[in-house]
């Protein structure tokens, strides 16, 4: 794991830094060949330069994010607001966290992606990959 991931988590208080640590925990053993560094100040994890998920602490809970994750037909994930095909799920509290669903997650993660490495070049439009 990348060293600003690490002091990332671990300036996190309490509940949140336990939260963090369990969701990068369980991410880089599922995704062991992701690049990745904290970007746009949270952590998060890249195939081939595409972000897949990440993590960032809210006002009142962590969020783990998938990129792709509205096309993942997850109800427990919230699709994200705008052109783009991200959805979420908070959490305030490490119990929260059920592993198989996040493991479930990151397994479409690799399979169901978005180009948001070429969106720039794209003017804003998004392409399915694979």
């Amino acid at each position: 794991m990348h060293p600003d991931i690490q002091k990332y988590n671990h300036n996190q208080i309490e509940e949140d830094g336990l939260i963090c640590s369990l969701l990068s925990e369980i991410i880089m053993e599922h995704l062991p060949e992701a690049e990745n560094k904290v970007w746009h100040a949270h952590p998060v994890w890249f195939l081939e330069g595409n972000p897949i998920v990440g993590y960032d602490k809210l006002k009142d809970s962590v969020r783990l994010l998938f990129w792709s994750g509205a096309s993942f037909e997850e109800e427990k994930l919230k699709i994200g607001t705008g052109k783009f095909k991200d959805a979420s799920i908070r959490y305030t509290n490490a119990s929260q966290i059920n592993k198989e669903e996040v493991i479930r997650w990151i397994e479409k993660s690799k399979v169901i992606q978005w180009d948001y490495k070429n969106i720039v070049k794209r003017k804003g439009v998004l392409e399915r990959l694979k």
